[in-house]
């Protein structure tokens, strides 16, 4: 769909496709009115024409022409609030029993046919008759509240973000997901909230976190709970001190109650990953140089058909299940290599430098040369035995595709799509295709920032997930 004809498709509900659940259909009397009166046929010149149509009220724009200026607008956002939903859908991955078409009826219910203007004040939706007569509308539709809030003039949001994040703030769609455990929540109670599959997919330390901070913050909500108090306050001195003692009795050291909040709060940042409302991601990205406002390109710029929303549920699930396998890989890799460094007669002596060593290589961007120099070993050849960079990255490597054809034939099978064990002929298929897409995605970056020396970036997704566990490993 082009830019332009957006303002004269309107994205509907539709029962007749229920894989993808909305259809667009052409709306002739928005059509007619920007083809006979908007004077440009450029998108951001024909949405100020339409903005200032609807919105005028000093009685030079009769109120006809407002209700087709109208029409054409809530044509246009219809199509960002279907992109709001299926963005709020697709942030909490696999970990829910909904989809974004359980939530269109509360934000994609314009029917593209009751013609609606605004009263002067712009507070209330006015129905307009055949006799051009307006009364108050007793149904609002979504796409006129989101026109009615926004303000060309004032807001540094293109309108584009501003339906989107309309829609995310949507109280009929917080209500649902509500449901879900889904809510706007402080650190405190996203921590008091955080469910097993959450936990789950946390570090060792950080589960560790998590559980003492749940024997001792539950334990005491539930002895007194906080009437009329804040729901969740701030963890007293007493219970930090609580936690720190069973945190110690667990292997986990952390020194004083300002520093284990300050860990409490990072685990909460990451489970916050489940909570949609921490995300603010328009739709739209601002040109620095010209001011202009572009489509994000990792946004679909047109409509998905019912094939293009089952790639994207494929395409999402392997990205699910490539991270969830790439730092699972690097920590059993990581832990392989110093029980092998630990038992080993000729390098037991230098084992606990192999953490410090990658700490040096990937966090500080030191060359091995200079690694093998700063912790005192005897050649650049010893580092490189020790360390050796380009083997971890590729056992890891070979842990986390043999991880992800499991989950892809497990789920394949699930779906009765191929048997177990599988043909030989269709495993080799999958294995190429899995290892294709785990290079792109991961490892082809990775080996060039390798080979490229001194000059290498470390900004791949395998650089800052093998950061994220050395630190890990650190502070443990």
């Amino acid at each position: 769909m082009s830019a332009t004809s957006r303002y004269w498709h309107i994205c509907r509900i539709s029962l007749k496709s229920q894989r993808a659940g909305y259809e667009y259909s052409l709306v002739p009397i928005a059509e007619e009115f920007c083809h006979q009166n908007v004077p440009s046929s450029q998108t951001r010149e024909m949405q100020a024409f339409l903005l200032s149509n609807y919105s005028f009220n000093t009685g030079l724009v009769d109120v006809a022409t407002r209700a087709k200026a109208g029409f054409c607008l809530r044509c246009y956002v219809s199509e960002p609030i279907l992109k709001a939903c299926q963005k709020i859908d697709s942030l909490f991955s696999g970990d829910k029993s909904f989809t974004y078409k359980d939530l269109l009826p509360f934000v994609l219910n314009d029917d593209g046919k009751t013609p609606i203007i605004l009263d002067s004040l712009r507070k209330t939706q006015l129905l307009l008759d055949a006799n051009g007569e307006t009364k108050t509308s007793t149904f609002k539709f979504f796409t006129v509240e989101v026109l009615r809030t926004y303000n060309a003039d004032a807001s540094s949001m293109s309108l584009d973000n501003w339906v989107y994040l309309q829609t995310k703030q949507n109280s009929e769609v917080k209500d649902f997901l509500s449901e879900f455990g889904f809510q706007n929540l402080s650190d405190w109670a996203l921590m008091n909230k955080a469910r097993p599959k959450q936990i789950e997919k946390l570090s060792v330390r950080d589960r560790h976190l998590v559980e003492v901070f749940h024997s001792v913050y539950r334990r005491d909500r539930l002895v007194q709970p906080q009437v009329g108090a804040k729901r969740c306050p701030d963890p007293s001195t007493a219970q930090l001190q609580e936690m720190l003692k069973s945190l110690q009795q667990r292997g986990v050291i952390i020194k004083t109650p300002v520093e284990l909040t300050k860990e409490l709060k990072h685990v909460a940042t990451q489970l916050r990953e489940y909570d949609i409302w921490s995300y603010r991601e328009p739709l739209e990205i601002q040109d620095p140089d010209t001011g202009n406002y572009t489509t994000r390109v990792d946004l679909p710029n047109d409509a998905p058909d019912e094939l293009d929303v089952e790639q994207r549920e494929i395409i999402e699930f392997l990205h699910e299940q490539l991270k969830t396998a790439l730092v699972g890989s690097i920590e059993e890799q990581i832990s392989d290599r110093l029980s092998e460094l630990q038992k080993s007669r000729k390098y037991a002596p230098l084992a606990n430098q192999f953490i410090p060593g990658l700490q040096l290589y990937y966090c500080q961007g030191m060359p091995l040369k200079d690694v093998g120099l700063k912790l005192g070993m005897s050649s650049w050849d010893q580092t490189r035995r020790i360390l050796n960079p380009g083997e971890l990255l590729s056992k890891v490597r070979t842990s986390t595709v043999q991880q992800v054809i499991e989950k892809i034939l497990s789920e394949a099978h699930s779906k009765g799509l191929t048997e177990i064990p599988p043909k030989i002929e269709y495993l080799k298929t999958v294995v190429e295709q899995i290892e294709a897409f785990a290079d792109a995605e991961i490892f082809q970056e990775a080996a060039e920032e390798i080979r490229a020396g001194k000059s290498r970036s470390l900004d791949s997704l395998y650089a800052q997930e093998l950061r994220q566990n050395i630190n890990n490993h650190k502070s443990a």
